[in-house]
């Protein structure tokens, strides 16, 4: 009787099945890797405020700073250096009111600040948030009818803000305020400013998600009551989130968002299914912040989750990832390829 060593689960299937021979190094990996990560499809969020010479770490986000306008240049040529090539802007105005009048402000901050970016990186793709969070007293995203968001009466300011921003030099307007309709009032006021060239990146599927304290802090918007629930998705609603996705594709978006990001891979892949349109997902404050955390206790490798993170977000569709790690990220992904 013949004795084989060979486990019977591999006899006859061996030669065709080992997986394990495009495994075996360093560069066998890298040449049949599925998902490849660039820094050209990161987004630095940056959240700029008024003064002069501000560089103020955000508390609940180590890493992330509030930056003057005039801190900008620099910040610019950082990113340059680690191959990101964009940046989504957050303004901190030195007021607030209750319409949030300094959202569509000529010399508003976010304006200023795209004005800045310009001049430093003329190649740079802008991004401007259009919300009112971060300008209303109240901190809601938009104007208020006793206790509630008037959804119609804020598509208006949405606009004034969105064509403001195209004015100052923005590539792309990024309405995040959730209010239905806000696509197609922003399109048809920048096709009519005479600003029919720039983009429009739709928060379409936007979760009221716990995700986001770290953001409050950072922007200073946190609403003074209530919550944000009733214009905001339900987390639990994956179909309604895709609805979203198609309507504002359907009202005009040039690019759709997903956000938060690692607790909605499933949308990111499902939005990925039913459109060629391109699909941005946003890894968010407290994504962000709880791998960071974990990493400063020593219980996670910091480079090794953050780059792990961003390839399942890209695996699951994402062609352009928002990200706090964009920078690093970005000279990461450098540094490996000219090894």
């Amino acid at each position: 009787m013949t004795v084989t060593s060979e486990p019977a689960t591999l006899r006859g299937i061996a030669a065709a099945a080992r997986g394990r021979r495009l495994r075996r190094s360093p560069a066998l990996r890298a040449l049949v890797r599925e998902t490849r990560l660039h820094p050209a499809m990161l987004v630095q969020p940056l959240f700029v405020r008024a003064g002069h010479e501000v560089r103020e770490e955000i508390g609940a986000m180590p890493g992330q700073f509030r930056l003057s306008a005039d801190r900008l240049a620099s910040e610019a040529d950082r990113l340059r250096r680690g191959g990101v090539r964009s940046v989504l802007l957050f303004g901190l105005p030195r007021t607030k009111d209750a319409e949030g009048s300094g959202a569509w402000a000529d010399d508003g901050i976010v304006q200023q600040a795209v004005r800045e970016l310009r001049a430093a990186d003329p190649e740079l793709a802008i991004i401007a948030d259009v919300c009112l969070c971060e300008y209303t007293s109240h901190g809601h995203c938009g104007v208020l009818r006793g206790e509630v968001v008037d959804n119609d009466a804020t598509l208006e300011l949405l606009a004034r803000t969105a064509v403001s921003q195209a004015a100052a030099g923005a590539d792309i307007v990024a309405p995040s305020a959730m209010m239905d309709g806000q696509v197609a009032v922003i399109r048809a006021a920048l096709d009519g400013a005479g600003h029919a060239e720039t983009a429009i990146l739709a928060y379409a599927a936007k979760h009221a998600s716990a995700f986001y304290g770290p953001f409050r802090e950072a922007a200073d918007s946190a609403p003074t009551f209530g919550d944000r629930k009733s214009y905001q998705l339900d987390p639990a609603n994956g179909r309604e989130a895709l609805r979203e996705v198609d309507r504002d594709l359907a009202e005009g978006a040039d690019m759709v968002m997903i956000k938060p990001a690692l607790p909605a891979l499933d949308l990111i892949a499902a939005a990925r299914a039913r459109t060629t349109a391109p699909i941005a997902a946003y890894q968010v404050s407290g994504e962000y912040a709880s791998l960071v955390a974990a990493a400063e206790r020593g219980w996670l490798d910091r480079r090794a989750v953050a780059l792990e993170s961003l390839t399942a977000i890209a695996r699951a569709g994402a062609d352009v990832i928002v990200t706090y790690f964009a920078a690093e990220a970005g000279a990461w992904l450098r540094e490996e390829a000219v090894r």
